[in-house]
């Protein structure tokens, strides 16, 4: 798409002077997310409704420049990156808590509010918001339904589109839709809601969300367990689930993961182990000491040679520290990595850990894998100094060749991060020729101009960006 010049006065009636953001520092804040890709966009706005949001939809098809919506850039595959320049809308400044109802347990909110900040304010009411990415202290609600995000919690609570009951958003076209309900069930129509969460920006830009609320949990019992086999604990989170009991989270740390990890703590983790599990099981405090009896057994029958419960906050803390620490502990290898987050059905965990020892060697790589074991997904982070062209090189050579393993196990690419840009070359392999030409459709119905965040999902020209 080629850009002509933005209207920017035009920008400045529609939001006001202070909120349109012209100068290159303010405008290099706004061209990159946590993917590592960047690119400049030509003007930053900062609109205050979903009015003002039209306005300026209205004069992207006018003048047919194209428009990149963001939250709080955290995301991990350059969803939120300004391809080719154009305008940026930011939506920080909707970032208001417009209602909760403690009764019918929704709440409705603008898409700028942290999700962190949401979830401690619905406890104030005794209620729980589950989906917990982990940038949740500093990402934003409206980024987190764009791209259905994830977190640890998913094996027993669900994602973000399972908490998603309606919406407000702007179309590519200018005009306003209200999508879903506030009520537990509704039929009627197509279900819009479920097409515009995790539709990445691509099919309009969120102003209000409903959001579905729980009862919060009593109390938490946190676990660890050691396995001088990874094959052992893979087995353990299927007899876990096998045997009634679904905990709020199940992570497993691969040996490489380990090792990482007490080489910054010096926590004293064992390092003669293939694997640990981080078990955690929530809900009524008169169940939770029989649940997490349960589940050490289950882990001692099942070739653990350590378990520990947490017996306190404290100890509980202590025990979150190793899985808290992995993000530090990984830039001590390399300055660099490749963050992937594909998910395999549970029984077929070992398979994909040893296939990715095999890429590992096979380009002489380090790879660490950890995440949520629970439902399968499973973090492969590549280690590697992005200045070293050959090493990298060999690291997107080894992406590709790990994304064809996923899908032979039955597998998909993303459990939580989406396709954006860094996943879009490969996006057919899983959803089909077909598939993929079903969804370009939709867009293009919705999109006929192509002017909302174009290059997302489906496959972009990479002479934009830098790595």
């Amino acid at each position: 798409m080629n850009c002509r010049s933005l209207p920017i006065l035009e920008f400045i009636r529609t939001v006001g002077k202070e909120n349109v953001l012209t100068t290159l520092e303010e405008r290099f804040c706004y061209s990159y997310d946590a993917s590592k890709l960047n690119a400049l966009p030509e003007c930053v706005v900062l609109p205050g409704s979903a009015e003002e949001i039209a306005e300026l939809v209205k004069l992207a098809n006018r003048d047919r420049f194209p428009i990149f919506p963001r939250g709080a850039g955290t995301g991990m595959v350059g969803a939120s990156i300004p391809a080719g320049g154009g305008l940026v809308i930011s939506l920080r400044r909707l970032n208001r808590i417009l209602e909760i109802d403690p009764e019918n347990m929704f709440a409705i909110v603008e898409p700028g509010v942290v999700t962190g900040e949401f979830q401690r304010k619905v406890l104030q009411y005794g209620l729980f918001y589950p989906p917990d990415p982990a940038s949740l202290q500093f990402s934003t609600l409206g980024g987190n339904v764009a791209m259905c995000a994830g977190g640890p919690r998913a094996v027993k609570y669900g994602v973000t589109r399972d908490y998603v009951m309606g919406l407000e958003a702007v179309l590519p076209t200018g005009s306003i839709i209200r999508t879903g309900t506030r009520t537990m069930k509704g039929v009627v129509g197509y279900d819009l809601t479920r097409l515009l969460v995790g539709s990445e920006g691509t099919l309009g830009i969120f102003t209000k969300l409903t959001l579905r609320l729980i009862p919060a949990p009593e109390d938490v019992r946190t676990l660890m367990a050691v396995f001088p086999r990874i094959d052992d604990a893979a087995r353990t989170v299927c007899e876990i689930i096998k045997n009634r009991i679904i905990p709020s989270t199940l992570e497993l740390l691969d040996q490489a993961t380990i090792q990482a990890v007490e080489n910054y703590l010096h926590m004293g983790l064992p390092l003669n182990c293939e694997a640990l599990l981080l078990i955690e099981v929530d809900g009524r405090s008169c169940l939770l000491d029989e649940d997490a009896l349960r589940i050490e057994r289950i882990c001692r029958q099942n070739g653990a040679s350590q378990t520990e419960v947490a017996r306190d906050p404290t100890d509980r803390e202590r025990l979150w520290r190793a899985r808290r620490a992995i993000s530090p502990a990984l830039g001590q290898i390399r300055p660099g990595k490749i963050n992937e987050d594909v998910t395999v059905p549970r029984t077929l965990i070992p398979t994909l850990i040893r296939s990715i020892r095999t890429l590992a060697e096979k380009y002489k790589l380090i790879i660490v894998c950890f995440g949520h074991a629970g439902d399968g997904n499973i973090h492969t982070n590549i280690m590697l100094n992005r200045k070293d062209k050959d090493e990298l090189a060999r690291a997107e050579k080894a992406v590709e060749e790990l994304f064809r393993i996923v899908l032979q196990l039955g597998g998909t690419l993303s459990g939580e991060h989406g396709i954006g840009i860094t996943k879009s070359p490969f996006f057919q392999w899983e959803v089909g020729a077909e598939g993929f030409q079903a969804m370009w459709k939709i867009k293009q119905a919705l999109d006929p101009l192509n002017i909302m965040n174009p290059g997302k999902m489906f496959v972009p020209n990479r002479s934009f960006f830098q790595s």
